[in-house]
């Protein structure tokens, strides 16, 4: 088969370097891809949010399966076109993408159908959302109510930084017009857990758990980010946690979905929070996650070709997935001033001179060639993922390649992973 993934970041590499691996697979093309897929698969110059030049492409090589990686393109109906022209793509429609796409509407249907998450409200005026918070307990949760690329999401400590948030969102306009409209949440302690699944709109199969690390410095201290790291399988996701993962989360939302008449096929990501009153959701993404997809595609035993097109044609009942006895770690190494202002254009060094083995992968993400050379092109630059016999040796491995890569501004969390290996009360 040809398969064309449609994306250009680390998780879109990391599709791609599962996707090779198929005996189904014949060819691959990726639009537009980044210089590390270019080794496993034909780069096309077209952007992502191209959808109806990805559509004549498609048509034109008679892809047989389309892969989307970003979540714009789904929001935008990607899905519904290639199925109108009859051709076979994978994720959601674009009405089941609204799940990712409104964090509101996402709200609102948890709370319609009993799916735990925090308390909310929902605000398109600024100055009602600043007398909301007057009686306020902090901290708070503000969050763009539209797509982000990950960062519309801010924790509040105080009065002050609730109204500098909603000034940024709201007024400023930092993340356009996502932020329209915000939701104010209450804070939840707990860890967290990131879950993956395939479904075809009535069966589930749970891939394996990893954990994210969301801000940019060690300790989980600073400003929200895209990702700085992914490890996998995480210590917290006991069988208990499990089993509430699919009775409480997965088959109600999957049902919703269905009941409101906008049935989910394709990967459908939990964010999700271990309280103390027990788990619940923090966010629902419409894709693969970046970073988990790298760490969770390493461990992945399986041929991922026959699950996709299971999902598709609502034949995963039963079905199962293979999974290496290994643990995983992404460290993402990016530009110093993400997520805000970093500069870009700086030459990668150390790249070519790596003897890398089958423990590690350097998954691009932010990466073009200028003039023959690697150059950074984006805030998260490379994630660099290794396996292990145990945690504590994947983290290791990842570290040890991530030391001999550099560029003027590199820069990377030095404690990813060590949530899985520390001692616990």
């Amino acid at each position: 088969m040809k398969i064309l993934v449609i994306g250009n970041g680390g998780r879109e590499h990391a599709l791609v370097w599962k996707i090779a691996q198929s005996s189904l697979v014949s060819g691959i093309f990726c639009a537009p891809g980044n210089p590390g897929i270019e080794k496993q698969a034909n780069l096309v110059d077209i952007n992502a949010n191209d959808i109806y030049s990805m559509l004549d492409f498609a048509k034109k090589k008679k892809i047989d399966l389309t892969v989307v990686g970003p979540e714009i393109p789904l929001i935008s109906g990607i899905v519904d076109l290639f199925e109108k022209e009859g051709l076979k793509i994978f994720g959601p429609s674009q009405k089941a993408a609204q799940l990712e796409g409104s964090k509101s509407f996402s709200k609102d249907l948890m709370k319609k159908y009993h799916i735990p998450t925090a308390n909310y409200r929902i605000f398109t005026s600024p100055e009602k959302a600043r007398e909301s918070l007057k009686n306020q307990k902090f901290p708070v949760v503000i969050k763009a109510d539209g797509l982000a690329a990950g960062k519309g999401v801010m924790i509040c400590e105080s009065i002050e930084s609730s109204f500098r948030a909603i000034n940024e969102i709201m007024e400023k306009k930092v993340f356009g017009d996502a932020g329209s409209s915000i939701v104010i949440e209450d804070f939840l302690e707990g860890e967290e857990v990131s879950v993956l699944a395939f479904t075809d709109g009535e069966n589930i199969l749970l891939l394996e758990p990893a954990q994210d690390h969301k801000a940019i410095f060690d300790e989980d201290k600073g400003p929200n980010t895209g990702g700085m790291g992914a490890f996998s399988p995480t210590p917290i996701f006991t069988e208990v946690l499990k089993k509430d993962t699919m009775e409480k989360i997965f088959k109600p939302i999957v049902r919703a979905m269905a009941k409101e008449g906008r049935r989910y096929r394709g990967i459908l990501y939990a964010g999700l929070i271990n309280t103390p009153n027990g788990l619940k959701v923090l966010e629902f993404n419409v894709r693969f996650g970046d970073p988990e997809t790298q760490p969770i595609l390493m461990r992945m035993e399986s041929d991922i070709i026959p699950l996709f097109f299971d999902t598709m044609t609502g034949m995963l009942k039963n079905k199962k997935i293979k999974w290496k006895n290994e643990a995983a770690v992404c460290v993402v190494m990016a530009s110093e001033g993400y997520p805000a202002n970093y500069p870009k254009g700086e030459e990668i060094s150390g790249l070519d001179r790596l003897e890398l083995n089958t423990q590690t992968v350097v998954f691009h993400a932010g990466t073009k060639k200028v003039n023959n050379k690697l150059v950074t092109s984006g805030g998260r630059v490379l994630g660099v993922s290794s396996v292990g016999d145990s945690m504590g040796n994947a983290i290791k491995n990842s570290y040890e390649v991530v030391s001999k890569i550099s560029w003027k501004s590199s820069y990377y969390r030095t404690d990813i992973g060590k949530k899985a290996v520390k001692p616990r009360i």
